[in-house]
């Protein structure tokens, strides 16, 4: 459904993306992960129309973002990482937004809001940062768009807030649906998001699924350092390890140790997923 190739974009001198290749696929919700600047907000809004590649192709459902086409812009919905409501209900906006996406759901949109706890009568001023961002994650599951774009929507929710973050998503996320959640809040997201992109100033470093990474990666914790692992990191419970996965007993994986594991090693994930 998402397609882009050799795509490059820079703002003025600084060079954000080079020759970054990426294909995604409908039914999924991938985890975008990133350190700061690397461009993942930038992405976000290459595949939304609101910027332009300088070289390369990006193309979503057959269609173009930059030209905006009314049929594209009624299939993609993004919610920016800081999104602060206009002086009117949360009801009211909700209904004029969705005017203009016909698989727009009333009824959802009640339901994750009474879901979230947040009332449709209040105006967006009067509501904290979290109940904003709820409302807005509310408007963007009853859209049901073919594809979604959520920058940190477990920025400013606690901690019971992020579980039905997690719940609501699973649930309304539809078999032809594509979504992608850019987060530095691993741990809010595992057992959410899957495949997992990680992305860097060097292009794409991991682009695979969990069940990918689990054949050839191994995930442990042992009592000394492992100076063969991939990865180290020490904590009470010993060390948190990454190696090669060379018997083929497949371990659970640990996000945040896959992310650290790839930036030490960004030649080697390349090569070991073969990303194009």
């Amino acid at each position: 459904m998402i397609s882009i190739r050799n795509a490059q974009f820079s703002y003025g001198k600084h060079k954000v993306f080079d020759n970054v290749s990426l294909r995604l696929e409908q039914g999924k919700i991938y985890g975008l992960l990133g350190e700061n600047g690397v461009g993942k907000s930038t992405l976000f809004k290459i595949l939304s129309g609101l910027l332009k590649l300088k070289s390369g192709e990006c193309t979503l459902f057959g269609e173009v973002p930059y030209n905006r086409t009314p049929s594209f812009l009624r299939e993609i919905y993004y919610i920016p990482e800081d999104f602060a409501g206009e002086n009117i209900e949360v009801g009211r906006y909700a209904m004029q937004i969705g005017k203009f996406y016909p698989n727009f759901s009333p009824d959802r949109l009640q339901h994750i809001l009474a879901e979230f706890g947040v009332d449709p009568n209040a105006k967006f001023p009067k509501l904290s940062h979290g109940q904003q961002k709820k409302a807005i994650i509310a408007l963007a599951l009853s859209l049901r768009t073919k594809v979604l774009l959520m920058d940190e929507p477990s920025n400013g929710l606690d901690i019971p807030s992020k579980a039905l973050l997690r719940r609501l998503i699973a649930e309304n996320a539809s078999d032809d649906q594509l979504i992608i959640i850019s987060t530095h809040q691993v741990k809010d997201l595992e057992n959410l998001i899957d495949p997992i992109i990680i992305l860097d100033r060097e292009g794409v470093l991991l682009n695979a699924s969990i069940g990918e990474i689990a054949e050839k990666l191994s995930f442990s914790v042992e009592p000394k350092y492992n100076d063969r692992a991939l990865y180290c990191q020490q904590d009470l419970r010993g060390y948190l390890t990454v190696k090669h996965n060379i018997d083929g007993d497949e371990t659970p994986v640990d996000l945040e140790l896959l992310f650290n594991c790839a930036l030490q090693n960004k030649a080697l994930f390349k090569d070991i997923f073969n990303n194009k």
